[in-house]
């Protein structure tokens, strides 16, 4: 779970350096790296390529493709540490849709831990540096339709592979993200090209060994060290960007974290 949070804080931290690249550019690189894992995996394993569900997977992809745009656009506007401690407010969604959608309860003592996650959302948003509107409407529209994208696949359970969820996300932002910046494409140098396509290998590292986790060891064990990731992007944002996070904003962040981290051990 370690390697995998320093994956996706990688991804973070090199998505907000390519900011002179527009968001569907960005999106579209960050699908070709992890299509060329998944597909030939799936080839080689004779995986069905267009699964059982494929409404749910059409479905899933569309609001992955979603929340994944305005988290990359959010970068462009928020600090990335603040842009992550907020898209982690997603399981407090996705709970809220499981009540109404897979009629799962939701405890009394969860709604007290949403609203303390909540009300370091509000000390971010009150008291922090280099927080705007826009960013914030961006953020929380990832965080929504990511909430979002937890149901569907928890609705899509066992019957499907991991790769072809995986797959159907992944071709979906391709296109997506390539026939929206034709108009809009800038040609990156050297440099440039490499930054590009190591996002689809971080998110597909990221993936991986989340997964080998989840596989490996108890679920409560392991689930909680996934919001390392919020920690590691924030000690990069100050190591890369020189971004600053005042005492609010870490007050905030812990309350977001402490507030989730309960939420799942009360759920466990």
């Amino acid at each position: 779970m370690i390697f995998s949070v320093i994956a996706f804080a990688l991804m973070n931290a090199v998505v907000k350096y390519l900011t002179l690249f527009n968001v569907y550019q960005i999106v579209f690189f960050r699908s070709i790296g992890t299509l060329a894992f998944t597909i030939p995996m799936i080839l080689k394993y004779k995986i069905p390529f267009l699964g059982k569900n494929k409404k749910l997977l059409l479905t899933r992809g569309v609001i992955g493709v979603i929340s994944l745009t305005c988290f990359f656009e959010s970068l462009n506007h928020l600090a990335v540490g603040t842009a992550v401690s907020l898209r982690y407010t997603s399981p407090i969604f996705a709970a809220i849709f499981a009540m109404f959608f897979l009629k799962e309860k939701i405890k009394p003592i969860q709604w007290v831990l949403f609203i303390i996650a909540f009300i370091g959302v509000l000390i971010i948003k009150g008291f922090g540096v280099d927080v705007n509107s826009v960013g914030l409407i961006l953020i929380f529209c990832s965080a929504i339709f990511l909430g979002l994208t937890f149901v569907v696949i928890r609705k899509i359970g066992n019957t499907e592979n991991p790769l072809v969820i995986i797959n159907y996300f992944m071709i979906m932002a391709f296109l997506f993200g390539g026939v929206m910046s034709i108009n809009n494409w800038i040609k990156p140098n050297l440099t440039e090209w490499f930054l590009l396509l190591s996002l689809g290998v971080f998110g597909y590292v990221g993936q991986l060994y989340m997964t080998k986790a989840f596989q490996s060891h108890e679920t409560n064990i392991v689930a909680p060290l996934k919001y390392l990731e919020v920690v590691f992007t924030i000690i990069i944002g100050v190591l890369w960007f020189k971004e600053i996070y005042n005492l609010w904003v870490l007050l905030g962040v812990f309350l977001i974290l402490l507030g989730l981290i309960s939420n799942f051990v009360v759920k466990r």
